[in-house]
């Protein structure tokens, strides 16, 4: 395995409820987490909503300190690397977050957004970054035009994709996509997956997909972690996670899963009775 990425006993502590006359008390949002990801690999990360998934992202990306651990990114520590340092990681690092109207800033047009990488990181003269925008609007499946409009005059799933060329602006190697598609309707979720796994197969991605809804990670991962408090309960093939659970927190993610044919509903409530019984 061509390995990129390699988290072990990562740990991010929060203090909460602290003031002036009590201490607070301390909310362990990530504790004890290791895998690794390989080259052009998806591995989903699933778990509900305040298992720490996506505080584990953010973490990765050191976009919050961790308290304690190691990431390892193409075989280099980078756990205390300084802000200075990883502004130049950023290249190789990317994450496309849920809400594309909280990440995108709304006063500048799509052309201004997808240009800034190139600006921040000093690449290219301007005629170059005008090009590789209309590049990376083809990519999305954006129309030209796109690039003297603003986010606002998007639906979500375009402005979802306009989230996705800017993460891919610069060729990461890593691409964490936090609830990326949850936001969003069904048929344009498809789209979106479709969209991340032809631009994973492009530039040889590997992808950490993190979401709460099992449907979803089954269709685009290869591997699977289940995270319940912080920590993942169980890692391993989509297969075997699917239809061979063995952890109990994993059965019941799984049953909640609600069945599209009738018949299968009634098979669900069997097994569910049955395990009661027992």
């Amino acid at each position: 395995m061509d390995e990129i990425l390699r988290i072990e006993s990562l740990k991010q502590h929060f203090v909460s409820g602290k003031g002036i006359f009590r201490k607070g008390y301390i909310v362990k949002a990530v504790d004890g987490v290791s895998f690794s990801v390989a080259r052009g690999e998806t591995l989903g990360l699933v778990g509900e909503s305040g298992c720490g998934k996506s505080t584990l992202g953010r973490t990765i990306l050191k976009l919050y300190e961790p308290t304690e651990g190691r990431i390892y990114f193409k075989g280099k520590d980078i756990t205390t690397f300084s802000p200075k340092q990883m502004r130049t990681l950023r290249k190789d690092m990317q994450i496309v977050f849920q809400d594309p109207m909280e990440s995108l800033n709304q006063r500048h047009t799509v052309g201004m957004i997808l240009e800034e990488p190139f600006i921040i990181h000093k690449i290219g003269t301007s005629k170059q970054r005008k090009e590789w925008v209309k590049e990376l609007l083809v990519k999305v499946e954006l129309p030209e035009s796109a690039v003297h409009r603003y986010p606002h005059e998007f639906s979500g799933g375009q402005r979802q994709r306009i989230g996705i060329a800017r993460a891919i602006a610069l060729k990461p190697k890593l691409l964490i996509c936090d609830e990326s598609v949850s936001a969003l309707d069904v048929s344009v979720q498809a789209q979106i997956l479709n969209l991340l796994l032809q631009l994973q197969k492009e530039m040889d991605l590997a992808m950490i997909f993190i979401s709460h809804d099992l449907s979803v990670v089954r269709n685009i991962s290869d591997r699977v972690a289940v995270m319940y408090l912080g920590k993942i309960v169980e890692l391993g093939d989509v297969k075997d996670i699917y239809e061979f659970p063995q952890d109990s927190y994993t059965k019941m993610l799984l049953a909640a899963i609600p069945a599209t044919h009738p018949r299968d509903r009634t098979r669900k409530k069997s097994n569910r009775m049955t395990e009661y019984v027992a």
